[in-house]
């Protein structure tokens, strides 16, 4: 089974990098057009994640396998994911792959996880969490675990280290063991 990950115009593509390189299952990736267009902004360009997944398919391909709910995966990871696109999936609006792909993780009740990278948020923002929550799904804002570096001063870790770290956090909640976790740190 592989794992489905999507990628949209929010800020933290290089944590989408990371979860290819850590996840257990092969990945099959998907990226919006905004999601190439940071991808590159942040130097992460979109071709690199593509080189790395077992598998791409296009945002506009609704007729990709993923778009089915009769295709077993790992489950979904959105990473980064922008407000618009929790807004989509909350509501079920289904008009890209990424949106009906993961409209089908929530209809067959597999794992989905939404990795909300923009702050503020508005009332709105906090219902459609809210309601995609209600409706089955995991929202996980891109917030590393901080508390995993604690003994460290924050001059010596790096941004791959706390991202490598919150990528490990959202395996976990998809089932894959961690070998790091609060009992291994305190």
């Amino acid at each position: 089974m592989n794992l489905v990950l999507a990628v949209t115009g929010a800020t933290g593509a290089y944590a989408a990098e990371l979860l290819i390189e850590k996840s257990p299952w092969p990945v099959t990736l998907v990226a919006s057009e905004w999601g190439r267009e940071v991808c590159c902004r942040e130097g992460t360009p979109l071709e690199k994640l593509e080189a790395r997944a077992d598998k791409v398919c296009r945002d506009d391909d609704l007729s990709s396998v993923i778009s089915s709910g009769s295709v077993p995966t790992a489950g979904m990871v959105i990473l980064p994911c922008t407000t618009n696109m929790l807004a989509k999936v909350s509501a079920g609006i289904c008009d890209t792959l990424i949106a009906r792909a993961a409209h089908c993780h929530l209809k067959e009740q597999r794992k989905l996880v939404l990795c909300v990278r923009e702050t503020p948020w508005s009332a709105i923002d906090f219902g459609n969490a809210e309601r995609l929550s209600q409706a089955g799904g995991t929202v996980m804002p891109l917030s590393p675990p901080f508390y995993m570096a604690a003994d460290r001063s924050p001059d010596e870790i790096t941004m791959r280290e706390l991202m490598s770290l919150f990528v490990d956090r959202v395996l976990q909640v998809l089932g894959a063991p961690s070998e790091s976790n609060w009992e291994t740190v305190s």
